[in-house]
């Protein structure tokens, strides 16, 4: 019985279990003319990526003989060697190996040569692409020794006895990973106006790889990583790149062995260009990721119906991946805690600037579309309340309207405390607003009489009934108070309370005329706040207040503690009853964003959050806000998720108010990213979580 668990913990350990596959990009050291040298180095980088647990590494265009020489490439005995010494030792090399390799050199095929990556696996050679576009113009002559692939006549080739496929026409399909395909091109490929690689991502190819070489000029590299990044943006794919290195000869030109790694537009490793050493550079591709996003965007799917005869035409070799020799367990990705916020200061800042635009922007435009000057919004004290009064402020001053049209009122209930009564007024003050106070707690009383609550006895009974009486006075207050001045009233709830149902239904903080968080998870608003100090966007007197809100405990406030024995004993505490935001947020992403199943969030989790070394904060996080959580952690709080989500809190977002969708990480709106039924179950992620998600895992 002890076996069962330990072998669900190797399984979930791996990153081969999740989606995820590890690239190689290698930059040997090469010397012109010299295949066996080459072989030698190609070979020792292919072992060395093997070992790393690599299912694919590319090595540069012409690697096994260099790719400076010239007319060299017309002499019998290069040729020769590049073949019978150079790819064999690497086809022998590679058969006791995990690693796709796939290496250039020349190749005579119908009495012309070809400049060729050839593809090899485990001592087989998978097939052969030349390439297509032969550059000629300033320092390149590639057309003087070399023939393009719409040249070839044969679609075989015959090597080392056996025939295999030669074409720019050829994908690469592991068939025990099948989101595993490999697509190849060769240096201006890339360059050309449709490179060949964009017809293999429409017909399935996920990994793209580019044998280059590719000499350095001043400004080059950008333009490189920028063809990288946007080639894999535009075919949702992974991008390998790999340039030539030391070596080649400087006679007229310079080689920096720039080596990259892309997915969908995010690089995910780089070389040290101008290294004296060789170059192994590593990284997980998500190959879960790039499906996902395929399925989603529908332009992706008519570019495959638009080019359906063309993609007919690929020809795709099959071949088993099989499992590296030791399990592979180290994530060589980084996955940030907040994926909402940036952990780049800089970018962490520009997309603070466009959240909170975004937000102004689309209250602005709601107050002119139905000719409302008034503002109607409850103060808590909390987060979203205040993110909400900073953007109507800002939003009135766009106007050109004065901010006392903004209706603020904290309204104290059973369980408010002083300091976040404190706070809503020290905030409405030092944003010049209209601020007025109503006591909650005389018309909770008489609702509660009403309806035959034991409170109204004097029984200290904190039920749901007791939480929503209070939550639903105070929205019914907004409303009348709304209607009475011509207001309109301003929603507060964010995402992360959508997602998770954290909300009175109807007449509760559920509702409301606008809402302008609803995009906006909870994680990200502690940083908006954070960012409106920084950035001067409230004077000194507001800032002193909002940083006192952010050092709050979040609580709906709806329970006094201490009262009895179904109060808590301190503050009500969101986060004790539906998880840390920490972490929801984390699965509102994964889920919503990318739909991954949840064994693999929870993998991203643990290694996002377990280990708090592993990456650095986004700045001006709380020091409390800095834990870590362990695997049962976080298997418990997904669960919590997945049932609340996809189980008990649809029919609140069918029906939710309007708001401006802020990031790609998605609104919730049924107008918007997210259409579900009201009567799901969430057994089947439930079952999938406890299936393949250990509580503990061995160190």
């Amino acid at each position: 019985m002890a076996t069962q668990p330990l072998l669900l913990a190797e399984q979930f350990a791996s990153i081969y279990s999740h989606g995820l596959v590890r690239a190689a990009v290698c930059v040997p050291h090469l010397r012109v003319a010299d295949p066996a040298f080459n072989g030698a180095r190609t070979v020792d980088l292919l072992r060395r990526a093997a070992a790393a647990g690599a299912a694919v590494a590319v090595f540069p265009e012409l690697g096994l003989t260099a790719y400076t020489c010239d007319d060299l490439f017309h002499q019998q005995v290069l040729l020769d060697a590049a073949l019978g010494v150079a790819l064999k030792a690497v086809l022998e090399a590679s058969v006791d190996l995990f690693t796709v390799a796939v290496v250039g050199l020349p190749l005579r095929l119908g009495g012309r040569l070809f400049n060729c990556a050839v593809v090899v696996h485990r001592g087989r050679i998978l097939g052969v692409v030349p390439k297509s576009y032969l550059p000629n113009y300033r320092e390149f002559y590639e057309k003087r020794q070399f023939a393009g692939a719409h040249e070839a006549v044969e679609r075989e080739i015959c090597l080392f006895g056996h025939t295999v496929p030669f074409g720019d026409d050829l994908l690469f399909r592991a068939r025990d990973r099948p989101d595993l395909t490999l697509a190849v091109e060769l240096c201006e490929d890339l360059w050309a106006p449709i490179p060949p690689t964009t017809y293999g991502a429409l017909a399935g190819a996920t990994v793209l790889c580019n044998l280059s070489a590719s000499n350095i000029t001043i400004g080059k590299a950008d333009y490189r990583q920028r063809l990288c990044a946007a080639h894999s943006a535009r075919c949702l794919a992974a991008y390998l790149y790999t340039a030539a290195g030391a070596g080649e000869s400087t006679h007229d030109l310079a080689w920096d062995g720039h080596a990259m790694i892309y997915e969908n537009g995010d690089e995910l490793a780089a070389s040290r260009r101008f290294a004296a050493d060789e170059q192994l550079i590593l990284a997980d591709i998500d190959l879960d990721r790039l499906i996902q996003e395929r399925l989603r965007l529908t332009s992706f799917g008519d570019a495959i119906a638009r080019h359906r005869d063309q993609l007919r035409r690929l020809r795709t070799v099959d071949f088993e991946l099989g499992a590296p020799s030791q399990p592979v367990t180290d994530l060589l990705r980084r996955v940030e805690r907040y994926p909402f916020v940036p952990g780049d200061p800089q970018r962490r800042d520009e997309r603070c600037y466009e959240a909170y635009k975004i937000q102004v922007q689309g209250l602005v435009t709601r107050l002119r579309a139905a000719h409302i000057e008034r503002i109607v919004i409850g103060v808590s004290g909390g987060l979203d309340s205040t993110q909400a009064l900073l953007v109507a402020a800002r939003a009135l001053d766009q106007l050109g309207l004065p901010r006392t049209n903004i209706l603020a009122y904290t309204m104290p209930g059973f369980a408010t405390s002083d300091r976040t009564r404190h706070s809503a007024w020290a905030l409405m003050n030092a944003l010049g607003v209209s601020a007025a106070e109503i006591d909650i707690r005389p018309a909770c009383m008489q609702m509660l009489r009403d309806l035959g609550h034991p409170y109204a006895e004097g029984a200290p009974v904190y039920d749901i009934t007791f939480e929503n009486v209070q939550a639903g006075q105070r929205t019914a207050h907004l409303f009348r108070l709304a209607n009475h001045h011509g207001g309109m009233v301003l929603g507060t709830g964010d995402l992360s309370e959508i997602a998770l149902g954290w909300s009175t239904y109807g007449v509760g903080d559920h509702m409301s005329h606008y809402n302008v968080n609803a995009s906006v998870p909870k994680t990200l608003i502690q940083y908006l706040i954070r960012w409106s100090i920084d950035a001067g966007e409230v004077g000194p007197e507001a800032a002193a207040v909002l940083a006192q809100i952010l050092d709050t405990e979040i609580s709906p406030e709806l329970i006094p503690s201490g009262a009895g024995p179904s109060a808590p004993a301190t503050v009500q505490s969101t986060e004790a009853a539906i998880g840390p935001y920490d972490l929801q947020d984390f699965n509102i992403y994964y889920i919503t964003r990318y739909g991954l199943r949840p064994s693999k969030v929870a993998f991203l989790a643990y290694h996002a959050w377990s280990d708090l070394s592993r990456g650095a904060w986004p700045p001006g996080t709380p020091a409390v806000r800095r834990r870590a959580y362990d695997l049962s952690e976080i298997k418990r709080w997904l669960a919590v998720f997945l049932r609340r989500f996809f189980q008990t809190s649809q029919f609140k977002r069918t029906c939710m108010p309007s708001g401006p969708k802020v990031g790609s990480g998605g609104s919730l709106s049924p107008r918007g990213d997210w259409r579900a039924p009201t009567d799901a179950t969430a057994d089947a992620w439930l079952a999938e979580l406890q299936a393949h998600v250990p509580d503990h895992l061995l160190r």
